[in-house]
């Protein structure tokens, strides 16, 4: 076994298979997860409508509420289809949040109190940055640190990250995600999400 996962990572390294973005020495140990799925938002950016696109490619029953309270995961678990997955997609927008009438801390507050509710209820957590540098506060406006706030407010309380591998270029996630022990998914470019949240899902 060992020698054929040893031939596999050398025959990717020279292109001639595609290993699959989280790897690991025992493929039972690969990250998992259950529908129903709730998504939301950390930052109102316009992640999670590009998030819900994927979901509903891969036909997994899904409910996305960008303004996702405790409450509202609580009142679910009552119902006749409870959440299985909490996916909260961080990428703060200025904008965004001007248009919610709500502030950066507003949304840390509300997605602290969500996760601390969805791990109450053995939900799972899936931490997702997927819009790259761009999003990061490397790119915002200068003294703008929203995007980071998002990350710190929900990566290292994450089950599992699903991010940009590009987004990731200075290390953040990876740190977080050795810190905490966290499984990292991460992916080259969006449309690989169909195959990576399909394998997580049990779709592939």
């Amino acid at each position: 076994m060992k020698n054929v996962r040893l031939s596999l990572i050398a025959a990717a390294a020279i292109g001639l298979v595609a290993l699959p973005a989280f790897l690991t020495a025992n493929p039972s140990e690969a990250p998992k997860a259950e529908t129903p799925v709730l998504l939301t938002s950390c930052g109102q950016s316009p992640g999670p409508v590009m998030l819900k696109v994927i979901l509903q490619k891969l036909a997994l029953p899904y409910e996305l509420n960008a303004l996702a309270t405790a409450a509202d995961l609580k009142s679910k678990q009552g119902s006749a289809a409870p959440c299985k997955t909490l996916i909260v997609v961080m990428g703060a927008s200025l904008k965004g949040m001007g248009a919610a009438g709500i502030s950066i801390d507003d949304e840390i507050k509300r997605c602290a109190d969500l996760i601390v509710e969805a791990k109450k209820e053995g939900i799972k957590v899936i931490g997702a940055h997927i819009e790259g540098m761009k999003r990061r506060s490397q790119g915002a406006a200068a003294g703008d640190t929203t995007d980071e706030q998002t990350i710190d407010a929900v990566a290292p309380k994450s089950d599992i990250l699903l991010i940009n591998k590009e987004g990731d270029s200075d290390g953040r996630f990876t740190a977080i995600a050795k810190a905490a022990n966290i499984p990292l998914i991460a992916v080259e470019k969006n449309m690989d999400l169909v195959t990576e949240l399909g394998r997580l899902f049990g779709k592939q």
